[in-house]
């Protein structure tokens, strides 16, 4: 039973290119299949999280962050009454407009497009490959996904203003977006605060010692663990008290976001899109949690001594194949080349940058420099 304010999959208002019903799946599980089945949810696999595979291949990538993300999506729409199909496509596309090394990689391709007067953003790469770069069917370009995973896509983690963005206005930039859309930036956060945690770890960039000090719930949660499982090994009531955090994140996610639904009275789809504010939140206790876990993850793990050479390399390598293929524009593959007549030669770079895996950079930037990046040396 979906809840009143739940986007009912027979309200979608539908795809750019008008398709006939399928037999035995609605709108939103299409949608959903079609992202994992595109190029670019494959590539997510070769793509950095946190870790590149220098230190190590059984960390989180792109990929199983992503699916993560969505098992945690899945489990807390069910219990809200939302439209958990919509909100495992969503989660299942919210990553995959990233490039590859992870936000380093983000960060050097946005400083590259800003020397020509232009900006990088994850949210609009993902929209410009499923409106544009996918090309699996005959009769449309693109994915044609539904307007709603659309707008997801664009609005699930920031508002755009018509103003600076006058080419989403379809998006209709002055709502909110679905509680469905609002879940997946909360969830990313579930995920990855755990999950880095957990990596850091396993990395010893991080020490037990050092999370206890510095996260206060999860000591709180690895006292209980001491306290039931005294036997068990450090790693063990390590994983107990991580566990018991996701779900003090998830469970008061579910229980704030439902009270708050009710404060504001909301009882319908357009209720939550009229909001004055985003109605999906942690609540103030548990908000003040998740920034001293995120504070301590940037000031410990993703500026630690031990990325940093990981992150500059990265950096270099971004920074120098974008210059190599302004310079050298007829080395371009030739669907690329073909591209720059429509748009300019700076974002058509970017794009081919952006869809890159970390593989496939660092091969092309080794043929172009013959220089050979992440050496297994620590």
């Amino acid at each position: 039973m979906l809840a009143p304010y739940a986007l009912r999959t027979e309200d979608s208002r539908g795809r750019r290119h008008p398709e006939p019903a399928h037999a035995y799946r609605d709108a939103f599980q299409r949608d959903r299949d079609r992202v994992i089945h595109c190029r670019a949810f494959r590539r997510l696999e070769n793509k950095t999280q946190v870790f590149t595979r220098r230190l190590s291949d059984h960390f989180r990538n792109r990929l199983t962050h992503t699916i993560e993300v969505a098992q945690i999506s899945r489990t807390i729409a069910a219990e809200l009454g939302l439209n958990v199909d919509l909100v495992e496509t969503l989660a299942l596309v919210h990553d995959i407009g990233h490039p590859p090394f992870g936000h380093a990689g983000e960060k050097a391709l946005d400083a590259a497009m800003r020397t020509h007067g232009k900006s990088f953003d994850h949210n609009l790469h993902a929209l410009r490959i499923v409106e544009y770069f996918e090309q699996r069917y005959a009769a449309f370009r693109g994915l044609n996904l539904t307007f709603e995973v659309r707008e997801g896509i664009i609005k699930h983690s920031r508002d755009y203003s018509a103003q600076e963005y006058p080419h989403l206005t379809e998006y209709l930039l002055d709502q909110r977006p679905p509680l469905e859309a609002q879940l997946i930036d909360l969830t990313d956060e579930i995920a990855y605060n755990t999950a880095d945690l957990d990596d850091g770890l396993e990395s010893g960039i991080l020490t037990l010692k050092q999370v206890a000090d510095g996260v206060p719930v999860f000591a709180r949660f690895y006292r209980e663990a001491e306290k039931q499982y005294p036997q068990a090994i450090e790693k063990l009531k390590f994983n107990e008290a991580l566990k018991r955090m996701l779900d003090r994140l998830a469970g008061d996610l579910i229980a704030n976001t439902r009270a708050r639904v009710a404060d504001a009275g909301v009882k319908s789809v357009e209720d939550v899109r009229r909001a004055p504010a985003r109605l999906a939140a942690f609540s103030d206790a548990v908000e003040k949690e998740r920034r001293e876990c995120k504070q301590f993850l940037y000031d410990n793990l993703y500026y630690s001594p031990d990325l940093k050479r990981d992150k500059e390399q990265s950096e270099t390598i971004i920074r120098e194949m974008f210059d190599h293929w302004m310079a050298h524009p007829e080395k371009l593959p030739a669907s690329h080349r073909e591209l720059v007549g429509t748009s300019s030669l700076p974002r058509v770079v970017c794009d081919y940058i952006a869809g890159m895996t970390d593989t496939f950079i660092l091969e092309q930037h080794r043929q172009a420099f013959g220089k050979t990046a992440f050496s297994a040396e620590r």
